[in-house]
């Protein structure tokens, strides 16, 4: 068991029409003059973001919107959302959406307080920042888990790289919740989104740190009920009850509980980050086409947690005469599951036909950056190990 910090600061308000306290709230925070930062139709069409701006509007606090926010959200937009930021002399932003414009957000929020190219964040190249802007949201689109997290993703398009940075200044101040906000996601983007949040605990579940029962258990009581729960609101789009468990279980989910005593791996996210890097797909399906090759390749690591995970996450009778045909169930359970929602589970279901070796290779330079780096913890992948499990999941 690994030492650890838990710090969960985000002050969260969970419920039926929370959206009506987001001036007070904005208040509370020290923000005076707001960008309402969002992506484009849905949130127009269902109107949140005039009720959003008309509430700011009421509590005498000055704004200014910046839409255009897209899935994998581009580093473009955020530079322009920087030099917006700096010309309007705002102090505060607010994110009106998903996993996406939060992680838009937060990378705006740090370009404006420091010197240099946001970019080299990402690279790693910079300085860890000492402030940036605060940011909140109001959540629509619940999988990403950024309304609570220290992450936000970015892909830059020059070159279609996209990279992660994490530090605890990003995690919003606080993050509006709605279930009934939830009722219009069609149904593949709530499966997408169920399946990057079960990720973001599978990533902190499969690990040799595997002393710490009680975040074990958490972790796997969140994954059976978000199971669950998947299945009912996309037989029932309006069910207010499982629609809350998932917006609820996507924010825990990637605050850090589920991790607390474990090495994060991560491995599954970041082969995953490539493909839709480069073939701009659903970050939640990537994964989903990703996770059962990475799975097959690592088992041995630590082969009693997967079986596990087979037991007592996908109710797969333990074979105690042959752990490696128990946590093989397990894995093909986890691919039915995908498949019962509309999940892929190779990349030819996922992007529509066969990918090349060249891309592969091309992916697998990406994600070594240029074979300087190794990524996973459970097993340190190299590139040829990346290759081989790109490789295994081509379909």
């Amino acid at each position: 068991m690994k030492d650890f910090n838990y710090f969960a600061p985000t002050e969260v308000v969970f419920g039926k029409q929370s959206e009506e306290q987001v001036a007070r709230l904005v208040k509370k925070y020290g923000g005076t003059k707001v960008l309402v930062h969002y992506g484009g139709k849905s949130a127009e069409r269902s109107g949140l973001l005039d009720k959003i701006c008309g509430l700011l509007a009421e509590g005498g606090i000055p704004f200014v919107k910046l839409g255009g926010v897209v899935p994998n959200p581009r580093l473009s937009l955020a530079k322009q959302g920087i030099e917006l930021c700096r010309k309007e002399g705002i102090d505060f932003i607010l994110a009106v959406g998903g996993g996406s414009v939060i992680d838009s957000a937060k990378c705006i929020a740090y370009g404006v307080c420091m010197e240099g190219d946001v970019w080299d964040l990402y690279l790693g190249k910079a300085s860890a920042p000492e402030t940036m802007l605060p940011v909140a949201c109001v959540l629509t689109i619940p999988a990403a888990g950024s309304e609570m997290s220290e992450s936000s993703v970015i892909t830059n398009e020059d070159g279609d790289v996209k990279l992660g940075y994490s530090n605890n200044l990003s995690r919003p101040k606080f993050s509006i919740m709605n279930p009934e906000r939830t009722f219009t996601l069609p149904p593949y983007q709530t499966a997408a989104g169920v399946t990057d949040m079960m990720m973001h605990t599978m990533e902190r579940y499969f690990t040799k740190d595997d002393d710490m029962d009680f975040t074990t258990d958490v972790a796997e009581a969140m994954l059976r009920s978000i199971k669950n729960a998947v299945f009912a609101v996309l037989k029932n789009p309006d069910d207010y009850r499982y629609r809350a468990q998932i917006m609820w279980g996507g924010s825990l989910m990637h605050n850090g509980l589920t991790g607390c005593g474990f090495s994060d791996d991560w491995a599954t996210h970041q082969l995953e980050h490539e493909l839709s890097g480069m073939f701009d797909v659903t970050h939640g399906a990537g994964l989903a086409a990703i996770w059962p090759s990475w799975a097959r390749y690592v088992m041995h690591e630590n082969l009693s947690r997967f079986v596990r995970f087979a037991v007592n996450v996908m109710d797969v009778p333990n074979d105690f005469t042959d752990p490696e045909a128990t946590a093989l169930k397990g894995i093909e359970a986890m691919e039915r599951f995908y498949h019962a929602i509309g999940m892929p589970i190779n990349i030819r279901e996922l992007i529509g036909r066969d990918i090349t070796d060249e891309e592969i290779k091309e992916m697998v330079r990406k994600c070594s950056r240029d074979y300087q780096h190794t990524c996973g913890q459970l097993k340190v992948l190299k590139a040829e190990d990346m290759e081989a499990i790109y490789q295994m999941a081509k379909g």
